[in-house]
């Protein structure tokens, strides 16, 4: 199996900690988490993905607004440069621990967050990365 990522969830995977939109989004992100930390590969989506599960049925909900696929666009460039390698949609990563601690380091000094731009959960992010990283729940 594969889980399913819009672009900019590579850089959310990196700091959630159990928090979330309703106690649906953060059960289904807590599955996915274990997924993701057991090394499951990652299949690069466009839209709503495997974490907006429990959203995407809203119509209203922010995973279809025009910001979050420009949120995707930056991460696609961000990741895909600090990787070196092309992430057209379909493309596959697999999360290694090395993976994890390379996109970790880069996001702790802001060379990757240019999609975290405006976003609503900086605040915890900036948090989490300035912290140590603990409490993650896809492991290191």
């Amino acid at each position: 199996m594969t889980v399913r990522l819009r672009a900019h969830h590579l850089l959310c995977m990196l700091t959630y900690v159990g928090k979330g939109y309703s106690l649906a989004f953060v059960k289904n992100y807590e599955a996915i988490a274990a997924r993701l930390s057991a090394g499951e590969e990652i299949e690069l989506v466009a839209g709503p993905d495997d974490i907006c599960g429990p959203l995407a049925a809203d119509s209203e909900a922010h995973c279809h607004g025009e910001g979050v696929i420009e949120r995707d666009l930056a991460a696609t460039e961000a990741v895909a440069r600090l990787i070196g390698r092309s992430l057209a949609l379909g493309a596959r990563i697999t999360p290694t621990a090395a993976l994890l601690a390379h996109l970790r380091k880069t996001f702790a000094t802001g060379e990757i967050r240019t999609a975290c731009s405006g976003c609503e959960w900086s605040g915890l992010c900036d948090s989490v990365a300035d912290g140590g990283y603990l409490g993650i729940r896809v492991a290191p």
